[in-house]
């Protein structure tokens, strides 16, 4: 492999097999340049038209993280993370694709970006977990989020306690068409 002046960071294939979801995590606090260097990258992702239609909210306070909890039907390490970040679809931004838009392309646009901020946290030693359950208009509450921004995920984030768990995946024979399905 050629660095091309990466310095010290994990190789990308090391990071995407590595990267595991963390439910537990320690008591220390995240650094804030982490979280926005983070969601720089996060922001590199691909997006439809390059209209960027997603939005991050970083949460750091107790009481905001337990109203996420209770949102998410009680999973608590959405409110015992040392930061939460909340993923929006930017509705207004997308509205240029119409239907499609809205109901699709702003939801790829935030999973790409999910993805990117998981990667990175995970190269640098933190644990994430993605959280695609919960209830949206609790979570609009919460946060005070205008009409036109809809809460796809969470990211509760912090430093890990153990390594967690390497879940199995379909072998590609099984999973991979060619031509046709």
């Amino acid at each position: 492999m050629i660095a091309h002046g990466w310095g010290d960071h994990m190789d990308v294939v090391e990071c995407i097999e590595g990267r595991r979801s963390i439910r537990e995590f320690g008591p220390d606090p995240v650094d804030e340049s982490i979280i926005i260097e983070g969601l720089r990258l996060a922001n590199q992702a691909p997006s439809a038209g390059n209209l960027q239609a997603r939005d991050f909210i970083i949460v750091r306070d107790s009481k905001a993280k337990k109203r996420l909890m209770e949102a998410s039907h009680g999973q608590d390490y959405v409110w015992k993370a040392p930061v939460v970040v909340v993923f929006c679809a930017n509705l207004e931004r997308i509205a240029h694709y119409g239907e499609r838009g809205r109901e699709l392309y702003c939801l790829q646009d935030v999973a790409a970006a999910v993805e990117n901020l998981s990667l990175y946290l995970h190269s640098k030693g933190l644990g994430s977990v993605w959280v695609g359950a919960f209830d949206e208009h609790a979570v609009s509450s919460a946060l005070g989020l205008p009409a036109h921004a809809r809460p796809v995920a969470m990211m509760p984030i912090g430093y890990p306690v153990d390594k967690g768990i390497r879940r199995k995946r379909f072998a590609l024979e099984e999973i991979v068409h060619r031509e046709r399905w």
